[in-house]
C-alpha cells in the first residue's frame, strides 16, 4: 500500500462519524485521560463552576466530559458516534446527544463553554467555528485540547514510529496541523495556547489496548500482528519492576473568546 499523502487530505472527509464504532470499547479503556492543569486552566475565570454550561464537542466516551462534571459543570456532551454514546460511563451532570461540531442542534448562545478535546482534527474547522460562535455566550470561551504524544521521550517516541508505520502515515499523526484555522478565525479573539506534561500508566494489554483505540491501526491480519509484536517488544524494554510502561503526553490547550 502506498503511503498517504498526509498534507492533502482533510480528516474530517475521512469518514470521522462512524470511523471510531469498532473501537469504543478500547477507547473507553485505554484513551489517556488529561492533567488536572489543563481541566483548571479551560475553568479558569469563567463563572462559578455549578451556574456554567459547557458543550463537549466530539465527546467520545465522555473523558473529557466526566472531567468537567466533577468540577461540578454541567455538560451537554455532543457525539455523533452512537458506538461512543452507549460505551460512555453515566454521570448526573452529563447530557449525550447525538449531533455534530458542524451542527450541534442547541439554541443560540446557550452555552458558556464550548470544548473540544482529542476531536477538533477531525471537524470541518470553518463551519464548525462558525457553529461554536453562534451556540457560545458572548465572549463565551472555545477551548481545543489535545494529548500530543512526546517525541523527546524514547518510549512513546518508539510507539509512535511504531503506530505510523502500521497506519502508513495515516495523516491524523498530523493532527495539529489542525489548529491553524483556530488562528486565522473571524469568530474568536485571545487566542492563547498553554503545555502541560501528563503521564499515562499502561500495562502489556494497556500498552496494546492504546493502539487499538486508534481508528487508523489494523485490527487483523500481518500489519495487525506486527503491532502486537513490537508493542511486546517494546513493554519488554521498557517495563519496571511493577509491570508498567509510562506513556508521555505534552497536552497542548488553545482557548479563545467569542465576539
Amino acid at each position: 500500500m502506498s503511503e498517504i499523502n498526509s498534507d492533502q487530505i482533510p480528516l474530517y472527509t475521512l469518514n470521522p462519524l462512524h470511523r471510531f464504532s469498532d473501537r469504543a470499547e478500547d477507547y473507553v479503556k485505554y484513551r489517556p485521560s488529561y492533567p488536572d492543569a489543563a481541566i483548571d486552566l479551560v475553568l479558569q475565570g469563567l463563572s462559578s463552576t455549578s451556574q456554567l454550561v459547557a458543550a463537549d464537542i466530539g465527546a467520545g466516551t465522555g473523558i473529557a466530559s466526566r472531567l468537567l462534571a466533577e468540577r461540578e459543570v454541567n455538560v451537554i456532551a455532543i457525539e455523533p458516534n452512537t458506538a461512543m454514546r452507549k460505551a460512555a460511563t453515566t454521570h448526573p451532570l452529563i447530557e449525550f446527544r447525538d449531533g455534530t461540531a458542524e451542527a450541534t442542534q442547541l439554541s443560540d448562545k446557550s452555552v458558556d463553554l464550548v470544548t473540544c478535546f482529542q476531536a477538533f482534527h477531525w471537524f470541518n474547522p470553518e463551519p464548525s467555528l462558525f457553529e461554536f460562535h453562534r451556540i457560545l455566550i458572548p465572549s463565551g470561551r472555545l477551548a481545543v485540547v489535545w494529548n500530543n504524544r512526546d517525541k523527546d521521550d524514547v518510549l512513546t517516541a518508539e510507539y509512535s514510529r511504531i503506530v505510523r508505520a502500521a497506519s502508513h502515515n495515516h495523516p491524523a499523526e498530523l493532527r495539529m496541523q489542525s489548529v491553524a484555522p483556530l488562528l486565522t478565525n473571524p469568530h474568536f479573539i485571545n487566542i492563547s495556547e498553554y503545555t502541560f506534561t501528563y503521564r499515562q500508566e499502561l500495562n502489556l494489554v494497556g500498552l496494546i489496548g492504546r493502539a487499538m483505540s486508534s481508528s487508523y491501526v489494523p485490527r487483523e491480519g500481518a500489519a495487525h500482528n506486527q503491532v502486537i509484536s513490537e508493542l511486546e517488544n517494546l513493554y519488554q524494554q521498557f517495563r519496571n519492576e511493577q509491570g508498567f510502561v509510562h506513556m508521555v503526553y505534552r497536552t497542548s490547550v488553545h482557548t479563545g473568546e467569542a465576539i
